[in-house]
């Protein structure tokens, strides 16, 4: 195969002009190329910024990416409760949200309404704990239902403000939540953090095809720029609920009547044991094997399953750690052992 200079994928078509030229994406070579499109938009030649960013992330330890292939799947969720975690096990954690237009970890975090300060080290986060800080496009609007309505390079400018000017200081953990799919936000942050030493990318699944299909599309995007996958993280996998915080209605031809008060007095009296219970359902289909079987074909790490707790969900709403009561019963523990998995392997 004859190609161009440095920089060509293993895939590339021949005379392929290579990823950081101008003609790359564009050349009559680039076409049908399955990284024509990615290589079209990427950001060309030597950017004078590169060097400030490799100086700002020079202070962080360990650089992780958070994606789904869809939305909707509880990836901020995940990066909200990962960072949690990491600063309740004594770590120093910055919380980098990139999701420019659907900007959710203000408000997971518990920091709606922050504003972001500068000092003469540049952007300073905002601090839910000292071990703990965030930034995010949601600290900068001046109301939280404004949609932002940029296009790719207005948005790819600002991760890079992000990356060279926000000042975490000397951090273990540097988690950045991206939206979802593999857009320009993807390409630039990947680009701007290869430069200074990316760890990898945790990618968050629900167990139905209809999620997988894209985070197959995800783990080969990974594997196309060169980012390590860490693993694959199976969210909302069953419900578990506790009976007791379970809801019951009554249906009838005039509709549902709530039968909640009748149904526990009911148990409580007739069969008590089933207050301590948990509830289990399958609300996803997982009947062809869900996240496991696919890590499994693809050979990338399946990190584990985290259930639908309704106790989880109200926490990321709250903007607090589920970890630090006895609430979350049913998610805690296989978030915890999830991150365990994480900072072993780091």
């Amino acid at each position: 195969m004859e190609n161009g200079g440095g920089d060509v994928p293993e895939n590339a078509n021949d005379h392929c002009p290579g990823t950081q030229s101008e003609a790359a994406g564009k050349a009559d070579a680039c076409a049908g190329c399955p990284n024509q499109q990615i290589c079209a938009t990427a950001p060309k030649g030597p950017d004078p910024d590169l060097l400030a960013i490799i100086e700002r992330m020079n202070t962080v330890k360990h650089k992780i990416l958070v994606l789904s292939g869809k939305g909707g799947v509880g990836k901020s969720t995940f990066s909200a409760q990962l960072s949690f975690a990491l600063a309740e096990m004594d770590y120093q954690v910055g919380l980098l949200d990139i999701d420019i237009c659907g900007p959710s970890i203000p408000k997971m975090l518990g920091l709606e309404g922050q504003d972001i300060h500068q000092s003469n080290l540049g952007w300073s986060p905002v601090y839910v704990e000292s071990n703990l800080g965030v930034m995010s496009i949601g600290f900068m609007l001046p109301n939280p239902d404004d949609a932002v309505i940029w296009r790719g390079p207005r948005k790819n400018g600002l991760i890079k403000q992000f990356l060279k000017d926000v000042d975490w200081g000397e951090i273990d953990y540097l988690v950045v939540d991206a939206p979802p799919g593999t857009s320009d936000e993807h390409i630039s942050i990947v680009q701007y953090l290869q430069i200074a030493g990316i760890d990898g990318a945790i990618i968050v699944t629900t167990p139905q095809q209809v999620s997988l299909i894209d985070v197959k599309k995800e783990i080969n995007f990974c594997k196309k720029v060169g980012v390590p996958v860490l693993g694959v993280v199976e969210n909302m996998s069953g419900l578990r609920q506790a009976f007791s915080d379970m809801k019951f209605v009554k249906p009838s031809e005039a509709g549902e009547t709530d039968a909640t008060e009748w149904a526990l007095n009911y148990i409580k009296e007739k069969a008590p044991e089933l207050l301590s219970i948990v509830a289990c359902s399958e609300v996803f289909d997982s009947s062809k094997g869900g996240a496991e079987k696919m890590c499994q074909e693809m050979e990338v790490p399946f990190l584990g399953k985290v259930p639908m707790d309704p106790q989880l969900c109200k926490a990321a709403e709250e903007g607090r750690s589920c970890f630090t009561d006895q609430k979350c019963s049913a998610s805690a523990p296989a978030l915890k052992s999830i991150i365990k998995k994480l900072v072993k392997t780091k």
